[in-house]
């Protein structure tokens, strides 16, 4: 990562809720073709969650603790704060001395970029101001939000304008949580009702919604240069698994995520 960051641009995409299990189920059955064939061997690695809800995940992972792999470490990390004793910085770890992964990329020259989903996002309080407020540029819109039926194509809209506003030598490190997973998610299965609410269905449904429009996110963030792309969870959620429903809580549906890094390629589709 020491030869990357100030070379590449990075994307860092946040499928806020996504099980492990549905999203695995739907890449191999061949439901999920243009994230597919990105994910190194067509397959989502299986992950450990830093933590079982949107703001603490993404606190930890602003911080350098991605998803762990779900298996013995210690596991070298791709980004972490210098800090005496780490034993999961690596030689090939790109280290920062600032608070955040965030500030440290803006301190190594890039333009930071949020555009928010959930309501962690959303900056109408102090609370949904603190992750976007780590950014240098923040957007949020309601069309942006859960409630949004077309909350993806919203956001990649705006992706899109803001990589089309930046200067051609400007380096961009831009986040994207998308919302669609989150409940509700039941208007993105054809004959779902309110009134019968989400399900582990709907939930995929949502996902293969997010597959339908992420090649244009993709292509624009590889527009200008090799992008370095990160796409993962931040956490799962249960729906009636062991009797369990939500997250927020230490149950297997919501500490196991997928998680995927790869490069983009100019014009690459």
């Amino acid at each position: 990562m020491g030869r990357v960051v100030g070379h590449d641009d990075l994307l860092l995409v946040t499928l806020d809720t996504l099980r492990f299990d549905v999203a695995a189920e739907l890449a191999e059955a061949g439901r999920l073709p243009n994230l597919a064939r990105h994910l190194p061997g067509g397959r989502w690695e299986r992950r450990h969650a830093p933590g079982s809800f949107t703001y603490a995940s993404h606190q930890a992972m602003f911080a350098g603790f991605l998803p762990t792999p779900a298996a013995p470490g210690p596991h070298p990390r791709l980004f972490a704060a210098r800090f005496e004793g780490s034993e999961s910085t690596a030689d090939r770890t790109f280290v920062f001395d600032t608070p955040d992964l965030v500030s440290g990329l803006a301190d190594a020259g890039y333009r930071t970029v949020c555009i928010g989903g959930v309501g962690f996002f959303n900056k109408r309080g102090p609370l949904g101001s603190v992750l976007p407020g780590m950014f240098q540029e923040s957007h949020w819109a309601p069309e942006f939000g859960v409630a949004s039926p077309t909350s993806f194509e919203s956001q990649v809209a705006r992706a899109r304008e803001v990589v089309a506003g930046l200067p051609a030598e400007q380096r961009l490190f831009l986040f994207v949580n998308v919302p669609s997973l989150h409940q509700p998610n039941w208007f993105h299965l054809p004959g779902a009702t309110r009134a019968a609410g989400d399900s582990r269905e709907t939930h995929a449904a949502a996902l293969e919604y997010v597959d339908r429009h992420i090649g244009r996110l993709f292509a624009a963030a590889s527009s200008r240069r090799r992008c370095f792309t990160i796409v993962c969870s931040d956490h799962g959620t249960a729906y009636g698994d062991d009797g369990w429903s939500g997250h927020r809580l230490g149950h297997e549906s919501v500490w196991t995520v997928p998680y995927a890094h790869f490069f983009l390629e100019p014009g690459a589709p």
